[in-house]
């Protein structure tokens, strides 16, 4: 290995990076970067653009999957019930969530005891440990187990918007469940190891009771319609809420991804081990398919004015304040001679980008037929961007977005005879089992 040498390091003392150094001391790489020679559409104008509602706000937690996917759902309730402006409890969901991967994990560290502390497994899943992010099939396994309600029922605690103090208690006892585990099994067997996991899952449930609240029983929901008409039904529970008002139509939607490695042929499923949160319930499941077909299955669900659920890696990019992702609206390779910029499988393989966050899609803008632009609800709070709202350019599109969520009436016969088939499974370190937060 080279080290090093100090005398072989170039001087940076020209016209040009002073006035970088200069530029720098006040502002970002990016605003510095930014870039007025594209064409300037960015605007949010679109040729399809559907009437959604105001957009939420996860705050300081990693929930965007879960109020991207209620996002989608109560755009299917206000629907059937002409309403205006409504919420469902994130918080709620995320309360069973995260007592489902916590039971998960002590599970899975259950099936590994007979395996080292560095087993790479082992050490993998306890580096992640109970987090708030979350995966398409993971909201499904959560809403069907324990239906939805609304928010007002369920409202948001400090806690419950502010995650890192929960999490830190939660994986440290996990991990040091795990640490006793393995001794306790050789002195007492497995029985007495089970007795302890329950011991601690029954604790976890308690801190979750004081940091989330009282889950409801019972409630009644009460609304007011597009129409000012006041409305009251009584005598619901989570998952009759659910039953009248989705019923089945979470099972309808498939996840496709867009891998576009070596490893992962197109028009294949494909599943990731120890990747869950609901011991026995639906694996997460993924469709690889070519970015071209991903698209006009999105396109096909606006056009019947349903939004789609999507995950995409936000980290590059983008402006935040103004509310746009486009790789082209930044000049990285000016000023610097470096770029954010790969083949998007080698990009994977490579660990230079993987899905982190979950959003919307709710309107698409075309030139010549083919998208340009797209419109995404995000759920960062009103006081960014456009109320809240966002716009993607299609090259971004291209290279960051990795999942989306349609309905599997849209797919061919190919593609449906593919979700039959038993899925691959990947290593539970494949990029594929990153999660949205």
């Amino acid at each position: 290995m080279d080290a090093i040498k100090k005398e072989n390091l170039k001087k940076v003392n020209d016209e040009k990076n002073r006035i970088l150094r200069h530029a720098l001391s006040k502002n970002s790489l990016y605003e510095i970067s930014a870039s007025q020679d594209a064409e300037p559409e960015m605007d949010f104008n679109f040729d399809i653009n559907i009437k959604t509602m105001s957009a939420t706000n996860q705050k300081a937690s990693g929930r965007c999957w879960l109020f991207a996917a209620t996002n989608l759902c109560r755009e299917i309730i206000a629907k059937k019930c002409n309403i205006a402006s409504f919420e469902l409890s994130q918080s709620y969901l995320a309360f069973y969530d995260r007592l489902e991967k916590s039971n998960y994990l002590l599970e899975s560290v259950i099936e590994l005891i007979d395996k080292d502390y560095d087993d790479r497994t082992l050490a993998f899943l306890l580096q992640n440990g109970v987090g708030d992010g979350g995966q398409w099939d993971m909201f499904v396994n959560i809403v069907n187990k324990y239906g939805l309600c609304p928010k007002n029922v369920f409202p948001e605690t400090s806690t419950s918007s502010a995650t890192r103090e929960t999490s830190q208690v939660i994986n440290f006892n996990i991990r040091k469940f795990a640490s006793e585990a393995k001794k306790l099994y050789q002195e007492k067997g497995l029985e007495a190891v089970r007795k302890a996991k329950d011991a601690l899952l029954d604790k976890i449930y308690v801190l979750l009771s004081d940091a989330y609240g009282l889950v409801p029983e019972t409630f009644d929901f009460e609304y007011t319609d597009k129409d000012d008409k006041y409305h009251l039904e009584k005598g619901f529970t989570p998952m009759s809420f659910k039953d009248k008002f989705l019923g089945n139509e979470l099972d309808n939607f498939v996840s496709l991804i867009n891998a576009p490695t070596k490893d992962k042929p197109f028009g294949k499923t494909y599943t990731v081990a120890y990747l869950g949160n609901v011991v026995g319930g639906k694996e997460v499941t993924h469709l690889n398919v070519k970015m071209d077909r991903m698209k006009e299955l999105i396109i096909a669900q606006l056009k019947e004015d349903r939004i789609v659920w999507f995950g995409s890696d936000v980290g590059f990019y983008g402006d935040r304040e103004l509310g746009v992702w486009d790789d082209q609206k930044f000049d990285l390779e000016t000023p610097f001679n470096l770029s954010l910029l790969m083949e998007k499988g080698e990009s994977l393989d490579y660990h230079a980008s993987q899905m982190n966050h979950a959003m919307c899609i709710t309107g698409v803008a075309f030139r010549n037929g083919e998208p340009r632009k797209w419109k995404i609800e995000n759920s960062w709070g009103t006081d960014r961007a456009k109320g809240g709202y966002y716009i993607m350019s299609n090259t971004w599109f291209d290279q960051f977005v990795y999942q989306a969520v349609v309905d599997k009436k849209y797919l061919n016969e190919e593609e449906l005879k593919a979700l039959k088939e038993k899925p691959i499974v990947l290593k539970p370190w494949d990029p594929m089992g990153s999660l949205a937060d």
